[in-house]
């Protein structure tokens, strides 16, 4: 059990990373495996609320980007085109950049494509564009935080 919660783990740390890949799911699931060995113990509350976070998480890292995108000036286009570039990412389409470097290539270029054909200047669309890469960087930066917690709460009731 404490193998698969591990290898569990470490997928949850590279779905971090990794489009398409849900990370906190794998770390919270990590978790749940770990509770039910008899060699670490978490409490029904622990495991409600990190799977509460891991859904909030989850969630929020397909929401950022294009909130990110709005609140940097750009329109419904740009959130339009970050959301289409999001999925682009996902489905690795086989133009231009794809996996790790496509997850941060398709939203800002969607963006920025989604505001040029909106009529905005060049400027008012790199902006938005910025945004949608902020959003990436903070929904990555909340998987991250999470899966790095599962580990060590792993590593920490273990030993």
């Amino acid at each position: 059990m404490i193998i698969l919660a591990y290898i569990l783990a470490i997928i949850g740390l590279l779905g971090s990373i990794v489009p398409g890949l849900a990370g906190p799911p794998f770390s919270w699931a990590a978790l749940l495996v770990a509770g039910f060995s008899d060699k670490i113990e978490f409490t029904t509350p622990f495991l409600i609320v990190t799977a509460a976070v891991a859904v909030v998480i989850t969630l929020l890292d397909y929401v950022v980007p294009s909130w990110s995108t709005k609140r940097h000036g750009g329109s419904k286009a740009g959130v339009w085109g970050c959301n289409i570039g999001l999925v682009i990412s996902i489905i690795g389409l086989p133009f231009g950049p794809t996996g790790l470097i496509g997850v941060v290539f398709w939203p800002f270029v969607g963006a920025l494509a989604g505001e040029l054909l909106s009529g905005k200047k060049s400027r008012e669309a790199m902006r938005a564009a910025w945004g949608a890469f902020v959003g990436f960087l903070t929904g990555t930066g909340l998987k991250l935080a999470y899966a790095i917690f599962a580990i060590v709460m792993l590593i920490t009731r273990l030993v």
